[in-house]
């Protein structure tokens, strides 16, 4: 399945680039996210999901694939297995940024693979987690902005 959203930050690019790469500075920014170890390979970590009277904690890495700096773009590819249980969730997500006159556009598209009893609400539900989920973490990081504003 695929997720599309689209955020602006009050922050030029430059900067909104080094605040997406603070690993360990926006990982409270996602909901039940926590990492294990960061290396030059990628993160190690794992991720606590609510879907209706379901949990679901899933273990696994992400990479980055791509990192162009240039074209403010990014590739991440994501694999986790339930800890308990016989799901699987993988992911391949896109960031892009993109100048505004009032900051950075983010645009985030992900493409979905998700195996298990979490299936069993279907999409719609899934896709409004997901939207709740990364609202929850835009306004966090909009909020590591308006910081990082301040200070600069």
């Amino acid at each position: 399945m695929r997720i599309e959203n689209r955020f602006t930050v009050k922050l030029p690019v430059d900067e909104t680039w080094k605040v997406l790469f603070d690993i360990e500075g926006i990982t409270p920014c996602m909901p039940g996210a926590e990492i294990d170890e960061i290396t030059d390979d990628g993160i190690t970590g794992s991720v606590k999901i609510k879907l209706g009277a379901i949990r679901a904690h899933f273990k696994g890495t992400v990479a980055f694939t791509e990192m162009n700096e240039e074209a403010n773009r990014m590739v991440l590819h994501a694999v986790g297995r339930e800890a308990k249980g016989l799901g699987n969730a993988t992911a391949d997500v896109t960031v892009v940024l993109a100048p505004t006159d009032s900051g950075t556009d983010v645009s985030i598209d992900a493409e979905v693979m998700i195996t298990g009893k979490i299936v069993q609400y279907g999409r719609g539900v899934i896709v409004d987690v997901s939207a709740k989920l990364i609202r929850q973490f835009v306004e966090c990081l909009e909020e590591r902005l308006a910081e990082e504003c301040r200070s600069a």
